[in-house]
């Protein structure tokens, strides 16, 4: 087979965070309210496709830069190594005359709860749908990626995750009965839109989140016949307010309404916030953080939000000391995302 490249695909697809209203978008809450915000680091994805017959297990191969891994896919495809780059690929109706390398890489952190496996699996998705006649919307896009994971893999998965890498910028998204929903962006000033980027931080807490025992048992409560589900309603709560400060360029009420949410996850369980989480939190309050969103579910490793106040230098002493803290935190540089979903084709080498 000639191994010149005669298309390159690229595509990119930014990660979430501060996710106002997380677990509401989940099938056991039926209906849910989001407010959260597409950020770079992006997700990214580079197709090197060929012309060829897929008959060999060398026809298309994938490499996942950030594990070190390159490999050829076996057809029929298993999910073995990489599940989810897998399951993408094998959900598409790919024609059966063009063979492709998939290169695959992010900057953000795996399992650092700010949805970058959705990320790579839309713009994954989005790649390959260069490849086949018609073209999918954002929105399809994302339902397709919510599908691979909780119908090809049988994971435990809210919506929010493949919307925000779908639309990018900050999305109010309403899911009026699972999984259908309806996603606003929402469209601030330059001023407040600078102003916003300024005020974040992302802290990674060291170590990779995984879906834990302790989400386990809060999905089962809410599993229950006839079960009480009054606690996510502040969590909706948090969302709108958080929507509505923003478009005033409120900053002091949309971190209470980091904090409100935060408190709703513990309040939940109170092991969604982790004593890292804690300890993230507590030196933040020290420098004039005046909101505070554990991303995601919350739970063991995975990253910390913050709002910072109007001072510059109480946020950047903050940086400083949170390898003193916990020499395994980190502070990832994030700039807001104005798109989501991007594909485009390079010129042929």
């Amino acid at each position: 087979m000639d191994t010149t490249p005669c298309r390159i695909i690229n595509a990119t697809a930014p990660i979430r965070i501060c996710d106002l209203g997380g677990w509401t978008d989940t099938w056991f809450a039926e209906r849910g309210v989001v407010l959260n915000i597409g950020v770079y680091p992006y997700a990214e994805v580079q197709l090197f496709v060929r012309h060829g017959k897929k008959s060999t297990v060398r026809d298309i191969v994938i490499n996942a830069e950030n594990f070190g891994d390159r490999y050829a896919v076996p057809l029929p495809i298993e999910y073995e190594k990489h599940p989810l780059l897998e399951a993408c690929l094998d959900i598409m109706e790919l024609p059966d005359d063009l063979s492709f390398e998939a290169n695959l890489f992010s900057c953000a952190p795996p399992g650092g709860s700010t949805g970058t496996s959705a990320a790579i699996s839309v713009a994954l998705l989005g790649a390959l749908d260069l490849l086949t006649p018609g073209r999918m919307t954002p929105h399809e896009i994302a339902a397709m990626a919510h599908r691979v994971e909780t119908e090809k893999l049988g994971l435990q998965c809210g919506i929010q995750d493949q919307l925000c890498s779908a639309y990018g910028g900050i999305c109010f998204i309403d899911m009026y009965h699972y999984p259908n929903a309806s996603v606003s962006q929402i469209s601030l000033s330059n001023q407040i839109w600078w102003e916003l980027e300024r005020r974040l931080a992302l802290v990674y807490l060291g170590h990779s989140h995984a879906s834990s025992q302790v989400h386990g048992k809060v999905i089962e409560n809410f599993e229950r016949a006839n079960a009480d589900k009054s606690s996510l309603e502040p969590l909706r709560h948090a969302a709108r307010v958080g929507k509505n400060a923003l478009y005033l360029g409120d900053f002091d009420t949309f971190g209470k309404a980091m904090i409100d949410n935060t408190d709703a996850q513990r309040a939940l369980h109170p092991a969604l916030v982790s004593d890292e989480a804690d300890a993230v939190i507590e030196v933040a309050r020290k420098h004039g953080a005046i909101g505070w969103k554990v991303n995601g579910a919350g739970g063991e490793g995975g990253s910390v939000t913050l709002l910072f106040g109007p001072g510059n230098e109480r946020k950047r002493s903050f940086v400083k000391e949170v390898p003193v803290v916990n020499p395994s935190f980190q502070v990832l540089p994030i700039y807001l995302s104005r798109f989501g979903l991007r594909q485009w084709e390079s010129t042929s080498l």
